[in-house]
């Protein structure tokens, strides 16, 4: 059995959800069609969603066609959820952008097509929404071909085939020469120029009339290529959820070898044995005992790991593309503690890692990050119903960020009695947007691995914080030179403490720079 994982993305209201139901149908996995405006989408199961008509969380279904099964991942299309987007783009093999052909391309919808080529994502364009008046199909094509590629091909039924060839072999040149020699390309070929993005199938049609629908499903079956995994064990963890009784959710992609229950999972300092694994579609699970290379998964029994973090083999992922901007005051209802709020609240930052929850202990106070209006009325209620916390919001403020001018090195001492640990770090600025990364270069004769392996892990463990706003630091190298451990008085907290004051004493002594967001802005 091939096994795809495919993500349909879109701007909000080109009609994603939609067409989830229509390829759902007309696999045979539904019987009736669900409605966006009905409420009764079967990918769009929570009430919030159902509610105002838009997809908050990303859901999966299984689609089986003939000797392939394609795991379909709905993700959202508003603006404010797009990290959740985001996410699940770094478990997919291919993408279906569903566009609105009354609409054309949209502002989110460029931001989509910039995050699928960063991620190298091969992907499928729906054209939708056709039936309305006013579509014209060769005016948006031209459109698809000077807003996003010259790749974006219409691979409709009514398009001869001289034609489609002809159309697909221009998109490269030695497919050009393979088609001007033997007068023809194969449909290996083409699914090989699409894999390598060097190609975008376009299909025209109307999911909420299953217009076009079917010639989707067929080009998904021809000309996409199952991509080879490794026989070593590997897997990206892409979200954190839990279910209708409290279990702490992982879900995974398997991207080599087999996963199987009770195998046991490391990653970092933690080592956990996996209880079950469960194979969603919608809200319906099915447990199994292994899922081979190439399965969209969630296992339970894990409660260390975090979105975006690789296990086995799999390397960790690169730092989300799209941050929120805006910092809010999260203002707690009378007689509330704000401690045991905020252990409440650090279960929604696992789902969600972008709100970066902080605590001011001066203030005691609580502050999280967010997209904007519509992600802090969500928030509101989501708080409300699974804590019983009626919480309100303060004003927003912008998202600034600190880093440094030129290398510095920082050295943290930490000497009470019986204890003892040394840390030496070199702090030098990165490019922009390259945000932070950690390295040793300290010898172990000097410094155990061990030793080391902790401080590189408590630099990761928490936000840094500059000197001139206490902003979270940001595009900085920051490379273990040297340290010192006692045979009979280190312990491993001492390292913490040495490591944070080497930060702070490297931050103190550098000329720093308060980086503030900007905007690109394009009005049509």
């Amino acid at each position: 059995m091939k096994r795809l994982a495919v993500g349909i993305l879109a701007h909000v209201d080109a009609g994603k959800t939609t067409l989830s139901e229509g390829l759902l149908y007309t696999c045979g996995r539904l019987r009736q069609l669900g409605r966006v405006d009905h409420k009764n989408a079967f990918l769009d199961t929570d009430a919030l969603e159902r509610e105002r008509g838009i997809t908050i969380f990303s859901k999966q279904a299984v689609l089986p066609l003939n000797d392939l099964e394609i795991t379909l991942l709905d993700t959202p299309g508003h603006v404010d959820f797009s990290s959740e987007m985001e996410r699940t783009l770094q478990v997919l093999d291919y993408a279906i952008l569903v566009i609105s052909g009354s609409d054309g391309v949209q502002s989110h919808t460029r931001t989509l097509w910039r995050l699928l080529s960063r991620y190298r994502i091969p992907a499928f364009l729906f054209i939708n929404k056709m039936d309305l008046s006013g579509t014209d199909r060769e005016a948006l094509l031209r459109e698809l071909k000077a807003s996003l590629s010259e790749g974006c091909v219409d691979f409709g039924a009514d398009q001869s085939r001289g034609a489609w060839m002809e159309n697909v072999a221009v998109c490269d040149e030695e497919a050009m020469s393979r088609y001007l020699e033997q007068g023809e390309l194969s449909d290996t070929e083409a699914a090989a120029l699409v894999a390598h993005r060097k190609v975008f199938p376009c299909y025209f049609g109307s999911a909420l009339r299953l217009s076009g629908v079917d010639e989707l499903v067929r080009g998904l079956t021809l000309y996409t290529k199952v991509p080879e995994c490794p026989q070593e064990f590997a897997a990206r963890v892409f979200k954190i959820t839990r279910d209708a009784q409290g279990n702490r959710l992982t879900h995974l992609k398997v991207t080599g070898g087999t996963l199987r229950v009770k195998m046991p999972l490391k990653s970092g300092d933690w080592e956990e044995k996996i209880d079950q694994i469960r194979i969603y579609s919608g809200t319906k699970f099915q447990p199994v005992d292994e899922a081979p290379a190439g399965t969209i998964c969630a296992v339970t029994g894990l409660s260390q790991t975090r979105a975006g973090e690789g296990l086995g083999a799999e390397g960790v992922s690169e730092a989300p593309a799209l941050e929120p901007m805006l910092t809010y005051r999260v203002i707690l209802p009378p007689g509330c503690d704000p401690h045991s709020a905020m252990q409440k609240l650090s279960a929604l930052e696992e789902e969600d890692p972008q709100l970066h929850l902080v605590w001011n202990a001066q203030l005691r106070e609580i502050s999280l990050q967010l997209m904007g209006e519509v992600q802090l009325e969500i928030l509101k209620t989501l708080i409300d119903e699974r804590f019983g916390l009626q919480v309100e919001f303060g004003s927003g403020s912008i998202v600034y960020k600190e880093t440094i001018a030129a290398a510095v090195e920082g050295v943290g001492h930490y000497e009470p009695l019986r204890h003892y640990a040394e840390v030496h770090l070199l702090l030098e600025p990165g490019e922009r947007g390259s945000g932070l990364h950690f390295s040793s270069a300290c010898p172990e004769d000097q410094l155990d691995r061990s030793w080391q392996r902790l401080v590189l892990s408590h630099l990761e463990e928490r936000v840094h914080r500059g000197v001139l706003t206490g902003a979270p630091i940001t595009d900085l190298n920051i490379t273990l030179v040297a340290g010192r451990a006692h045979v009979k008085h280190t312990e491993g907290g001492d390292f913490r403490q040495a490591t944070y004051r080497a930060v702070r004493q490297g931050l103190m002594s550098a000329e720093s720079i308060l980086l503030e967001p900007w905007y690109d802005v394009r009005l049509e």
